[in-house]
């Protein structure tokens, strides 16, 4: 029997860098816009590997669940619901983005819908910072939502230029203006839904990388994350990277409920979160350290 071994981390909470926009009708934070570093900048310089889930990471709620909003009665029929299969997630989102074109849901609706989705407390403070630190750190976005979902939302929020890759399921509209969604991959993870490991997305890209580079390529490798799917990328996370699990959230109880059973080993640091600006503080003295 493996055993969990969870360290534990102080969060002192500020704020920084707070510059007060309009999101929508919401208040939200607006950045200074720089060029996209190019591959071999990023290569050569980068020392730090950020990885973001999205839904509920990133947006403070389901994706999925949202673009529901641009029905006629904002809310899916009981049929539907309860076709739903465990882990088979992505089957069921491409049945209710079907039911959405039947009755009529355009893309233009979709499209304002998801653009509309309010960003998690202060993670866009946190894009600010990495964006002020390009050199020091490579962003990555895995999520088992869609490519359609996500760089619309990143794109209206200004920060689409921060990430070097995305990771999701393909998604694009058709000629009869019917999103399509797509599995990601098949995999053999029992933890896992059958579209999407995530920490065989990790492992792939740090893999990938580190030949690129001709050696390990990040001095550490942070997971920001909210579900229970993201536990399988943070175990493959060493004992110099950080798991950022959103605090209260299952990713966080489950760590927990690792932490108390002491059932496997889980080697990385875990720092809840409830802001992004608790990550702000916890990169800053990370940064701090070198």
């Amino acid at each position: 029997m493996t055993v969990y071994c969870i360290s534990d981390t102080t969060l002192v909470i500020c704020r920084f860098f707070k510059i007060k926009t309009v999101w929508r009708g919401t208040t939200t934070h607006h950045f200074l816009h720089t060029p996209k570093m190019t591959a071999h900048t990023a290569a050569k310089d980068q020392r730090f590997l950020v990885f973001f889930d999205f839904d509920e990471t990133i947006i403070n709620e389901n994706s999925d669940d949202a673009v529901v909003r641009a029905l006629p009665g904002q809310q899916l029929p009981d049929w539907l619901k309860n076709s739903y299969r465990e882990g088979h997630y992505n089957e069921h989102m491409q049945k209710v983005l079907a039911y959405m074109a039947d009755e009529g849901v355009t893309e233009d609706s979709i499209h304002s819908v998801v653009e509309k989705i309010p960003p998690a407390p202060g993670l866009l403070n946190l894009f600010q910072y990495l964006q002020s630190h390009q050199q020091d750190f490579e962003i990555v976005v895995v999520s088992d939502a869609n490519m359609y979902f996500i760089e619309t939302w990143l794109e209206r929020a200004g920060v689409r230029h921060l990430i070097q890759k995305i990771f999701t399921n393909p998604a694009s509209f058709d000629a009869t203006g019917r999103l399509v969604l797509l599995p990601f991959h098949s995999h053999s993870c029992s933890r896992c839904p059958n579209n999407m490991c995530k920490q065989m997305i990790l492992r792939e890209y740090l893999a990938s990388r580190q030949k690129k580079c001709g050696g390990s390529p990040f001095q550490r490798v942070f997971y920001i994350g909210d579900g229970a799917n993201d536990i399988c990328p943070s175990l493959a996370l060493g004992p110099r990277d950080t798991a950022f699990p959103r605090r209260d959230f299952p990713m966080h109880r489950l760590l927990l409920r690792m932490q108390q059973s002491q059932a496997a080993k889980f080697k990385a640091n875990i720092v809840p979160w409830v802001s992004g600006d608790d990550v702000v503080d916890c990169l800053k003295t990370i940064m701090a350290e070198r």
